[in-house]
């Protein structure tokens, strides 16, 4: 009866104890809410109507922030963030940056903390600055890349790298890599970037570069957020071209397909975009290219037959001015082309203007929304796979896991590791070329056992890493999404403790970029 009389007034106890932290909680909660507004800003924080911050592209993970701060200048930033930092870890209260909202597994989320909707910070204005074949743009870090493209090309200039959708933002690709065809040249987006401006998990306003504060710069770069809210970048600039031969081939072998690819990118003369993408079981292919690219042979494409085929795209493309001898383009074009071994009844080509080509995805989109398809799950996955596994790689995926449908186009294009800095927290295999996989799916929501649900979709991406764990290819997540730090640790791998060390030294409470779940606020001792 003893030991039942205490086990009752234990419960009792802890009851009243988890009521009383609740209580707490909610009453630090309510203080913050009442603090907020008297914070001397020049934006406003809204407490209401803030779902769309618990949103992104994925359509997986909706979290509700506490609060939502519309900045309009970086002190409004530096502010809000030091007055969690002052609040302590008692707050709770974490902070994320949000951009466009194109993250896809809740990245820029924040459950009961602050969304910075980045895009209402408009200061500073682009401000350009040029050389006789150089230039640079600094840039607001809640600006999008289509801007900058925009408004550069009225100089006749344009940023060097790109991603393959520009509606998103500066800070939101460059806590990332930023990735397209144009990266076995000129590096990722990280690796043209001159200086930024970044509010530190402290609150601290720090510019930096490579010769200033250079930890913070390349802990930044490719951090995920960790150490810093990015608020200015300067972005390197080079003249820009007015159109581009948009080139598209197929292939039927997957070996020779990333053969040519690997031989394109190690050349010295070669194509200014490279990319390639997997073709699954698409009937009538060539016949839906038509809509944009004109045949090469009309009549041997009109033969081709696509279905019940995995075939291989390799995507190329050409920039050029209407004043160059476009016969000498033609003629290049041609002779690169001709070392390669695709199919050739399927050479499709094109000329778009350059905005029109970085755009491409954006005309996609409108497409896709007409029909409500953008707003759907997207269960992407992410990888770099090194250039010595990618055929086991494809055997396996493509032949085995992938045989029927992808649901959604799947990228696999290579990229040389020299043009990225190794000083940087981005995390990429350890060999000179690497492959870029992007399985970018899209799931119907009204499905729920189909091979186009979600369900089955996040299988299929669990099937491909375990085969890449088990087979030990040495892959690395981009757009990394894990649940633990034990697995967070074993995909930093050598460079853990450097990224453990900066989050000591810059946001010390685990404040910033509570989404990607990577630590908890107050994990650190002060």
């Amino acid at each position: 009866m003893r030991s039942l009389s205490f086990f009752i007034r234990s419960i009792s106890f802890t009851i009243m104890l988890l009521s009383f932290l609740a209580i707490q909680l909610n009453l630090c909660f309510s203080n913050t809410q009442f603090s907020l507004p008297d914070l001397r800003i020049d934006g406003h924080f809204t407490f209401t109507n803030n779902e769309f911050a618990a949103k992104d592209y994925g359509n997986q993970y909706q979290f509700l922030p506490f609060a939502v701060l519309h900045p309009e200048s970086v002190s409004d930033i530096s502010a809000t963030v030091s007055h969690v930092w002052d609040l302590g870890v008692g707050s709770g209260l974490t902070v994320a940056a949000r951009g466009h909202g194109h993250s896809i597994q809740g990245q820029a989320q924040a459950h009961r903390g602050i969304v910075v909707n980045m895009e209402s910070l408009k200061k500073p204005k682009m401000e350009f600055e040029f050389g006789f074949d150089f230039g640079y743009v600094d840039v607001s870090g809640g600006e999008l890349w289509i801007n900058i493209l925009k408004e550069s090309l009225k100089f006749g200039f344009a940023p060097k790298s790109w991603t393959d959708y520009l509606h998103l933002t500066v800070g939101g690709t460059l806590s990332n890599a930023g990735i397209s065809g144009q990266a076995f040249r000129h590096g990722p987006q990280i690796s043209n970037v001159q200086q930024l401006e970044v509010v530190t998990g402290k609150g601290e306003v720090v510019t930096c570069s490579e010769e200033k504060n250079a930890d913070l710069f390349n802990g930044v770069l490719g951090g995920l957020g960790q150490f810093g809210i990015i608020t200015r970048a300067r972005i390197l600039l080079e003249p820009a071209a007015e159109m581009v031969k948009w080139i598209r081939v197929l292939y039927s072998d997957f070996s020779t397909f990333t053969r040519d690819q690997e031989r394109l990118i190690s050349a010295k003369k070669s194509f200014d975009y490279i990319e390639g993408l997997v073709i699954i079981n698409r009937t009538g292919l060539l016949n839906n290219w038509r809509s944009s690219f004109n045949p090469k042979d009309d009549d041997e494409a009109s033969q081709f037959k696509s279905e019940g085929k995995t075939l291989f795209c390799l995507e190329l493309a050409k920039y050029f001015n209407p004043s160059d001898n476009t016969g000498e383009i033609y003629e290049e074009i041609e002779s690169m082309l001709s070392e390669l071994r695709y199919i050739p009844s399927t050479v499709f080509m094109t000329e778009v203007t350059y905005i029109e080509f970085l755009d491409r995805v954006h005309t996609a989109e409108i497409k896709l929304q007409a029909k409500g398809l953008w707003d759907v799950p997207h269960p992407w996955l992410n990888l770099l796979v090194p250039s010595s596994k990618i055929q086991r790689f494809g055997d396996e995926v493509f032949g085995k896991i992938l045989a029927d449908t992808s649901n959604g186009p799947v990228l696999v294009y290579p990229v040389n590791k020299s043009k990225w800095s190794n000083r940087s927290s981005a995390v990429i295999p350890d060999e000179d070329i690497f492959y870029l996989v992007a399985f970018l799916s899209q799931a119907n929501p009204l499905s729920t056992k189909g091979k186009d649900s979600l369900q089955h979709l996040l299988s299929q991406n669990k099937k491909i890493l375990d085969f890449c764990k088990e087979a030990h290819l040495g892959v690395k997540q981009y757009l990394p999404h894990f649940h633990t730090q034990d697995e967070w640790r074993a995909h930093f791998g050598q460079t853990w403790e450097t990224f453990q060390r900066r989050k000591m030294a810059y946001d010390p409470l685990a404040i910033l970029a509570p989404g990607h779940r990577i630590f908890q606020k107050g994990i650190f001792d002060l």
